[in-house]
């Protein structure tokens, strides 16, 4: 128990603040077909009964080495076209809908009529294009950690006609490049950046495709919230014709249309997976740390409030009497202002202390 104490001064105590970086690069092998069997079964994809989305893990997901990387679903608007029929095929239509509508109240909120707004390509609100039917990339916060590092997201799209053949042969880049230094914080998800999509390989968007322009916004990538919004207008007519996605639940290929309107959630899902190249991405973690600097000055702390310090009222550390007292500092002990502990620091060594000493000790507290 402590018997003496020092109170800090305005200039013994700093805030600080750091950003540390970790590389996230996912092969699109393990997003599908690493560990898949001779019958097709995916043993790292873990699909629900509800049907409203679908995990994808890095290991088999019974293994307990295995990690949640993302989830992944699909939606549209109920302003969609596709959204227009009530066609006995359009599969899970109100599901499709309730997901869009639910991803869109998290990440883009009400507007002043209190309905749900619409995802907007370039994040204004005032015009332009709404992504009204999209896929959403859930990354888990064991990988994007804090917020995705704004700047560095980078997904690679096969976008070859048919899967499996040719289906990477051609190909697009969808980053966030102008996120470091452009973004959007209109949104109660936080910060966010526009995706926009490049010919990486054999492919680049032709001037007539709904993705016209060199660098064509396709889709939304929220930092905080560690979500990717791509709208499924990636898959139109782009090189060589309509991109054809493989079905998942069966062998055969469709366009983004038929797909979205007539296959489940997972169907889906997986017909996007089977269309990944390659996603990677920093993370990023916020650091915060307070430093304080516990100053001993020449006539601090020399005598020791320990009971073994004293032997019949004598000093046990002097053998003679005009010895200097010395004390060994172990621990630095932070109290609050009713001298209530609250953390307590280790010396790597004991430090040996009398009246011909100073010190300066640095505790930092992390959080």
């Amino acid at each position: 128990m402590a018997t003496s104490f020092k109170t800090f001064d305005d200039k013994d105590s700093v805030v600080t603040r750091n950003l540390l970086h970790e590389a996230i690069p996912i092969t699109g092998t393990i997003i599908s077909g690493t560990y898949t069997n001779k019958a097709g079964t995916e043993y790292n994809i873990k699909t629900y009964s509800h049907g409203m989305f679908e995990s994808v893990y890095d290991y088999p997901f019974l293994s307990s080495s295995a990690n949640h990387i993302f989830d992944l679903t699909a939606g549209y608007s109920a302003e969609s076209s596709l959204s227009q029929s009530s066609a006995a095929d359009y599969s899970m239509q109100p599901k499709k809908i309730n997901i869009y509508n639910q991803m869109a109240q998290i990440l883009v909120g009400f507007d002043e009529t209190n309905a749900i707004r619409r995802f907007d390509d370039d994040g204004d609100f005032t015009g332009g294009n709404k992504i009204d039917e999209a896929y959403f990339i859930n990354f888990a916060r064991l990988l994007s950690k804090d917020e995705v590092k704004k700047g560095s997201f980078s997904l690679t799209l096969g976008v070859g006609q048919t899967y499996p053949d040719g289906g990477f042969t051609q190909r697009i880049l969808i980053t966030d490049g102008s996120g470091s230094t452009s973004y959007k914080v209109n949104s109660p998800a936080g910060e966010y950046g526009i995706l926009r999509a490049s010919g990486s390989g054999n492919s680049a968007p032709n001037s007539g495709d709904p993705l016209s322009g060199s660098t064509p916004k396709v889709g939304l990538l929220y930092y905080q919230a560690g979500i990717a919004v791509i709208t499924a207008s990636v898959f139109g007519p782009l090189v060589g014709g309509a991109v054809q996605l493989k079905d998942g639940s069966s062998a055969a290929n469709y366009g983004v249309v038929a797909v979205l309107t007539g296959s489940t959630i997972d169907a889906n899902c997986d017909a996007l997976r089977h269309r990944m190249y390659n996603v990677s991405f920093n993370n990023t973690t916020e650091l915060n740390s307070s430093v304080y600097f516990c100053r001993i000055n020449n006539t601090d702390f020399n005598y020791s409030g320990n009971p073994t310090y004293l032997s019949s009222s004598k000093l046990v550390v002097k053998n003679n009497a005009q010895d200097l007292p010395v004390t060994y500092a172990t621990t630095v002990g932070l109290y609050s202002a009713d001298n209530e502990m609250l953390a307590v620091a280790k010396l790597s060594e004991p430090l040996k202390k009398d009246p011909t000493t100073e010190f300066t000790l640095r505790v930092r507290l992390d959080y």
